[in-house]
């Protein structure tokens, strides 16, 4: 297994032998695909997240509820992604949506890693022609279940439950993305954005160990970690993962699903 992040220098290194996953997708609505077109990494294949990453929304599971295996497994394998590549993500936001293909593709035991800094930290020409592929070989595997918690695990105050959306989001001042305001009773905000420095690569280690420390985070064994709709929150554990702490939990339906449900919410 790689580790969970690499730079621009691990890239030159493995150029050939590794897949490039464009996973760019824009919270207001803007085509990912577009952005890809007007420039891309060199052989990067655009990923579309409401497509292979995610499954139909609704029937309480929130708004990015985990594609069936079946559905994951078809769409990377119409990327020409087999089981015994690696992939290397990136998007135009320090990883943050990039971190959802990583992080499912780790969990059913893939080689995978995010691009740190993303494409604003590639130094050389992008592409916009699209690359051909062959159909790749890629397997059906389950979600494992200890990596993956429930509505009912995110309100257990035996678990250190991490909110990973922006703190205005997690106080609750009003915001368009988010059934109602609020947060988790008991959940500690730990935004994931901010784990990043203004050029938006990962701040060093032990910065990052500080902050998760700074909520109570010493091992991440017990964490789970939760968004808007299980895409950000991806990044958190990744972050945790590449800080040395270990691999938490992903709670997939987040606040999308907890929000829509009559559970209490708690403000500030």
């Amino acid at each position: 297994m790689i580790p969970p992040v690499v730079d621009t220098v691990w890239l030159r290194e493995h150029l050939g032998e590794v897949v490039i996953a464009d996973v760019r997708w824009y919270l207001d609505g803007r085509p990912g695909r577009a952005e890809y077109e007007r420039g891309h990494l060199p052989g990067a294949r655009f990923v579309d997240l409401d497509r292979w990453l995610s499954g139909p929304p609704g029937n309480g599971g929130g708004r990015h509820p985990l594609p069936s295996p079946d559905q994951f497994s078809r769409g990377m394998a119409a990327l020409g992604i087999s089981d015994d590549d690696t992939v290397i993500a990136y998007d135009d936001a320090g990883g943050v949506i990039a971190a959802r293909l990583v992080w499912m593709l780790r969990v059913t035991g893939r080689r995978a890693a995010l691009l740190d800094g993303g494409i604003q930290a590639f130094d050389g020409e992008l592409e916009t022609a699209e690359p051909t592929w062959q159909l790749g070989g890629f397997s059906v595997r389950p979600w494992p279940e200890d990596r993956l918690a429930t509505m009912d695990d995110a309100a257990d105050a035996g678990n250190i439950v991490l909110d990973a959306r922006p703190a205005e989001r997690y106080r609750g001042e009003p915001n368009p993305a988010d059934p109602r305001p609020g947060h988790i009773p008991g959940a500690r905000s730990a935004p994931t954005r901010e784990n990043l420095g203004t050029d938006g690569r990962l701040l060093p280690v032990d910065e990052l160990r500080a902050r998760f420390e700074a909520v109570g985070v010493s091992d991440a064994e017990g964490v789970v970690s939760y968004c808007g709709s299980g895409i950000t929150a991806c990044h958190a554990l990744l972050t945790l993962e590449h800080a040395g702490l270990g691999r938490g939990r992903l709670y997939p339906g987040s606040w999308s699903e907890y929000g829509a449900t009559d559970r209490p919410a708690e403000l500030g």
